[in-house]
């Protein structure tokens, strides 16, 4: 299963129908949460999501919206008693915050720190993908998070037959990438299969127009990006690091996105048909309006 557990969409003020942030990507066995915000704790219980299905967990930076949840899911994690490691990402400038979060509940053992200092991969044991982090542009420093599935490959079975090829002999090509047939021919992977692209997820949160953006966003199945503000409050966006719809919309269209996620709204919005319409002008392929609780499955391979 391959989807994204909206837990929450407000900014910096929760409203009546938006709580503070959190995003669970359900990535086949991984549960990758990114910037629990406060309530984040109950928000899962109302998803049916459970914390020991969280492996990872990413902060952009450290703002209470964005990472006063995480003592709860700590919390909640120690006392389902999960024993399986999680990683943590984050701004390594903020490892002391991350230590006072870490003290106010009791402790998790199996939590495993990776601060973050520079853009690049960060070297996650036994993930099998790549997760990579790029500054952004913040008040503070902030990295958005990009998840690359390596490339492979699909056989065909038509092909298989047409060469013979059937039982431990389809294993041997799949292992060694090709089989000698008892004619003497050889069959390579190749001639058997079509390119199959790895999916890629980009995460970005509180930041005003950058190049970091663009290049989290390159070719991304699902971009997950704030847009707090609309337009006619561009400057107020810029001048507070943040982003307008159009902003994001215009970004993830030049950058190929296939389903564009629409988050973190200012609570200055009750109806979000502004942010609709603003995206709508520059982006044309599936745009979700994000709203708590709301589970958005990755588009379909390519």
């Amino acid at each position: 299963m391959r989807e994204l557990v909206v837990l929450g969409t407000a900014s910096q003020v929760p409203t009546r129908r938006r709580n503070h942030n959190g995003y669970l990507l359900r990535w086949d066995g991984d549960g990758l949460l990114f910037d629990p915000g406060e309530g984040t704790q109950r928000q899962m219980l109302f998803a049916g999501v459970s914390a020991s299905g969280i492996t990872r967990i990413g902060l952009t930076h450290f703002h209470g919206d964005h990472c006063l949840g995480l003592p709860g899911v700590l919390a909640r994690l120690n006392l389902d008693q999960v024993t399986h490691p999680v990683d943590i990402c984050f701004p390594g400038s903020g490892a002391e915050l991350l230590t006072h979060l870490r003290g106010v509940v009791p402790e998790f053992p199996g939590l495993r720190e990776h601060p973050i200092d520079a853009d690049g991969p960060v070297p996650l044991p036994d993930a099998p993908f790549t997760f990579e982090a790029v500054r952004l542009s913040h008040r503070i420093d902030t990295f958005g998070y990009r998840l690359v599935e390596p490339d492979s490959y699909r056989i065909l079975p038509e092909r298989l037959a047409e060469f013979g090829l059937a039982g431990p002999m389809v294993g041997m090509l799949q292992r060694e990438g090709a089989v000698r047939l008892p004619d003497g021919r050889t069959v390579t992977v190749d001639e058997v299969s079509v390119p199959r692209p790895g999916q890629r997820f980009a995460f970005v949160m509180d930041t005003r127009m950058c190049s970091g953006i663009a290049e989290l966003a390159e070719g991304a199945d699902m971009l997950v990006i704030e847009s707090t503000f609309l337009e006619a409050e561009a400057q107020l966006a810029d001048d507070f690091g943040h982003l307008t719809a159009g902003q994001a919309a215009r970004v993830a269209a030049a950058a190929g996105v296939r389903t564009l996620v629409l988050t973190h709204f200012s609570q200055r919005y009750g109806d979000l048909a502004g942010h609709r319409a603003e995206a709508q002008r520059y982006f044309d392929g599936e745009l979700v309006i994000a709203e708590d609780l709301m589970r958005v499955p990755l588009p379909p391979r390519r």
